[in-house]
């Protein structure tokens, strides 16, 4: 009997057995889904807001230096750095991104520093970020400080998406000039700092029927379509501005194109003005022709290592009476209405073919100062300064 009661007491215990096994499973996976995990790290962001965000914090701390000089500054060098802090302060409203109102998020966690320019792997915002130095004391120092930034801008402007390269040139290109000015007001050497150089070119169409709107010698940079153009609303947008006669679409053909019209019409304009001028000026025009013969020249290539139809040369230009009468002042309006045809050939090109841009923008633009024409806060950027958002005032 004993024997038949311990049997039965077993049986009973089976069913509450497998019903604890069965819940056991549920128990122990509830557990780890209610209990807390690790959080996720916030993803990096592209390459092209990195850039964009040193840039900004760079810029914001130049200009607070240079408004800190200003009030000490005196003779030639106080109105230049008033000046640069105008440049400086319009610069950082394009740089800005609407809605950013909060003014801590303009500065940087230290004093504003030179940089490298990024490797593959290493950012933007992380390179900016780097060694931290005092922010420059006079004059001369802030013009280093401004070119070393200007080389930073033109470094990222080269591998960011298209609209941030345009925008990132454009601000690179006004720095380097505006340091090269300041430096002079100052009396001190210009900043050791070169201009961009033009790459040897190299490459040919892969056939007659390839797109041709990429090439092998442009494989190995990013992309860049003029959609993936940073921020929205911003003045990253003009980007997409017109670059050729089709139609008024944007695309490298077309940029490439204008490009070509415009260095041959810049030809034809110092062949003329070299029958007008005299001395120093006419030395410095026969050494510009041949500048814009070698540009004109470079365009074309690079038409044909994209497929591209290269515009045929025209026989002669009508040049305005204006031009005529004052040559000089003529060649800087020509070399000013270079700049957003290199400004749309950096936003819609890549690899080789943007870095020729790119030196194309800032020799431009040191040619528009050149003959006395102004290239603007941001040249080769078809926008309006008045346009752009407002820096947030600092609290009290």
């Amino acid at each position: 009997m004993k024997d038949d009661s311990g049997e039965k007491q077993r049986r009973k215990l089976i069913p509450r057995i497998a019903l604890l096994a069965c819940l056991a499973p549920v128990v122990l996976s509830l557990g780890i889904a209610l209990s807390p995990g690790s959080p996720e790290e916030p993803a990096e962001p592209p390459f092209s807001e990195q850039a964009r965000s040193a840039a900004l914090a760079e810029t914001m701390g130049l200009r607070a230096a240079g408004e800190e000089l200003a009030a000490s500054a005196s003779g030639d060098a106080k109105p230049a750095v008033a000046q640069t802090v105008s440049l400086l302060t319009s610069q950082a409203r394009a740089l800005l991104l609407p809605g950013q109102d909060d003014p801590a998020s303009l500065l940087p966690p230290g004093p504003a520093t030179p940089s490298t320019a990024p490797s593959a792997g290493q950012s933007a915002s992380a390179s900016a970020g780097q060694s931290a130095a005092p922010l420059p004391s006079s004059a001369a120092a802030l013009a280093t400080e401004l070119a070393d930034s200007a080389a930073q801008r033109l470094a990222d402007a080269a591998v960011t998406d298209g609209g941030m390269a345009r925008l990132l040139s454009s601000v690179g290109t006004a720095q380097l000039l505006q340091a090269s000015s300041l430096a002079a007001a100052a009396g001190s050497p210009a900043p050791a700092v070169p201009d961009p150089a033009a790459p040897q070119l190299s490459g040919a169409c892969p056939s007659a029927a390839a797109s041709p709107s990429s090439s092998p010698a442009d494989a190995s940079g990013p992309s860049s379509s003029p959609d993936a153009s940073g921020p929205s609303s911003s003045p990253a947008d003009a980007s997409t501005a017109s670059a050729g006669a089709d139609g008024g679409a944007a695309t490298l053909p077309g940029a490439l194109a204008a490009a070509v019209r415009t260095e041959l019409e810049t030809v034809y304009g110092y062949q003329v003005a070299l029958t007008r001028l005299n001395g120093e000026a006419a030395a410095l025009a026969s050494e510009q022709l041949a500048r814009h013969e070698a540009l004109a020249a470079g365009a074309e290539a690079l038409s044909r290592v994209h497929c591209a139809p290269v515009p045929p040369r025209e026989a002669g230009y009508t040049m305005e009476q204006d031009f005529l009468a004052s040559p000089a002042a003529g060649l800087g309006r020509l070399e000013a209405s270079a700049l957003p045809v290199y400004g749309d050939l950096v936003a819609l090109s890549e690899g080789q073919t943007r870095q020729w841009a790119i030196a194309g923008l800032v020799g431009a633009a040191r040619r528009s100062a050149l003959w006395g024409a102004g290239a603007g806060v941001l040249p080769g950027l078809a926008a309006d300064p008045a346009g752009f958002p407002e820096l947030p005032t600092p609290s009290p």
